[in-house]
């Protein structure tokens, strides 16, 4: 027994270690639009090399004549460095060489990169097509889009006799339609095999740095703060009206929703900071994440220990405390890990593997919730029916109806994301990508409602508190509405008092 207890806690203890280390390791750097390129290297792919250098979501300017409230994307400091081998086979009589292109095109144009519009695969032109001038040996296919002629957008860089690092302009780009945007820097010479990038380039919106698909939410969570705000209003001024009959579950209550309105108003304000500056602010989104995984974690304790009967049908958890505890240190350690993952990694594009990774933990911890939440329902369910507690038993029966419409709910939701990132691998749906996060933050918050509604403090709360059977006399007195406050409620509490 011992020595289980000590692989428990060792196994506790590597979590912890690990989770400091993730988070070490991502502390070193926090991009957001501003994409920074250190190092990177070429991928073969047919017949050309490419790095992918960010795509996001961007808006069509309001107003197209003020350029402080247009998209653009900016090119600074970007610089190529090829191997000293590919400088020494080009030579130093040949001024302009190794060229390197950035193409910059949006999802739904795709297809006219490369020679498919040729019945070719080849994604650089080749001796045979440019004879017919459909292309420029040595460039990159592409098939201009007659509507708007500028895209694809191409910008060429090429290297100077044998010099071995090329510089690109700093240019900007507008954006003048709204899509998402993809950018690649590409090469056809396989010569320049082993050259790598570095520099950065900055996206912007014309409402500020977020990317298109998290723009919303910054609006979203500004509402969310306001909501939690009314609501934790409202249940503060029924808990110090009746503070004299709070009972212990109303003080989780108040915690949970203490923890919403702090983690909604972090979150809005890391948003805006992001907005202004394109990086994400180190300090804030770490105390956003760590609110958000502590929320999400005491929110299912609370649920667990409502379905227990904490407080109405048991006075304690008793020997199944510690088993809650560890159920719900478990869940904090796999939930921080997954948002410090999603929030501080790279926002542009992360390896799904590595994500499934994350997830798969929150998602058996979720079930594990589920499963015991309905269970501890049914056998709370099951003792207020032999006691013969009626109030409780109708009260819990309208509790369990919700908990079921929200994990119904929640399943359907589920679905829909499976088939929401199946059908769009390449992001073309990113202006309702917001929605995902946004639905379980508000099914959150209507769970909590419901929660408070059921079991808000009032003057006849003490009758749902916890107390031995004491026969039918008591049975007709519980029954007796929580939010009651009759006159006649409060003179039997009065009468008890004086008997008791």
């Amino acid at each position: 027994m011992a020595g289980g207890r000590r692989r428990g806690r060792g196994a506790l203890g590597a979590a912890a270690v690990l989770l400091g280390f993730f988070i070490f390791s991502l502390s070193v750097g926090v991009e957001g639009s501003i994409h920074e390129y250190e190092e990177g290297t070429f991928t073969p792919q047919t017949n050309s090399f490419f790095f992918h250098g960010g795509s996001e979501g961007l808006y069509a300017p309001k107003n197209a004549t003020s350029p402080s409230g247009r998209s653009f994307i900016q090119f600074e400091s970007v610089t190529f460095r090829r191997t000293k081998e590919a400088a020494a086979q080009h030579g130093e009589m040949e001024q302009n060489n190794g060229l390197i292109e950035a193409i910059i095109v949006e999802i739904r144009d795709r297809e006219r990169i490369g020679g498919n519009y040729l019945n070719s695969d080849a994604i650089c032109c080749t001796s045979e097509l440019a004879k017919d001038s459909s292309c420029k040996k040595g460039e990159v296919i592409i098939h201009r889009n007659s509507d708007n002629p500028d895209w694809p957008m191409r910008i060429r860089t090429s290297f100077s006799g044998s010099d071995d690092e090329a510089k690109m302009e700093t240019t900007t780009v507008y954006i003048n339609h709204t899509g998402m945007y993809y950018l690649y820097f590409m090469f056809c010479d396989p010569k320049l095999k082993g050259t790598v990038i570095s520099g950065k380039t900055i996206w912007r919106n014309p409402t500020g740095y977020l990317p298109g698909k998290m723009a919303p939410l910054m609006t979203f969570y500004g509402s969310m703060s306001l909501a939690y705000l009314v609501l934790g209003l409202i249940w503060f001024l029924q808990f110090v009206r009746f503070w004299k009959d709070i009972l212990p579950l109303q003080y989780y209550i108040t915690m949970v929703i203490a923890l919403g309105m702090c983690e909604m108003a972090l979150w809005y304000f890391e948003y805006v900071n992001f907005n202004s500056t394109g990086t994400r602010p180190m300090g804030i989104t770490v105390w956003a994440v760590t609110f958000s995984a502590v929320r999400k974690t005491v929110s299912r304790l609370l649920l667990l220990v409502v379905s227990m009967g904490f407080g109405v049908v048991r006075p304690t958890l008793g020997g199944i405390t510690s088993k809650v505890a560890l159920l719900g240190f478990i869940y904090f350690i796999a939930s921080e890990a997954l948002e410090l993952f999603e929030n501080l990694g790279n926002i542009n594009d992360f390896s799904r593997k590595v994500r499934l990774f994350f997830v798969l933990p929150v998602a058996v911890l979720d079930a594990c919730f589920i499963l015991w939440i309905f269970s501890s329902l049914s056998k709370t369910l099951e003792k207020l029916q032999m006691r013969r507690s009626t109030a409780k038993l109708e009260l819990y029966r309208k509790f369990t109806n919700c908990l079921a419409i929200s994990v119904l709910l929640s399943v359907a939701w589920i679905g829909y994301e499976l088939y929401f990132n199946a059908s769009d691998p390449l992001g073309e749906l990113w202006e309702r990508a917001w929605l995902i996060p946004a639905f379980w933050n508000i099914l959150a918050y209507l769970l909590l409602a419901v929660i408070c509604v059921l079991w808000a403090p009032s003057q006849n709360s003490t009758r749902y508190a916890f107390s031995e059977e004491i026969g039918d006399d008591f049975d007709d007195e519980e029954a007796i509405a929580l939010t009651g406050s009759g006159s006649k409620a409060s003179g039997e509490v009065r009468e008890e008092d004086k008997i008791a």
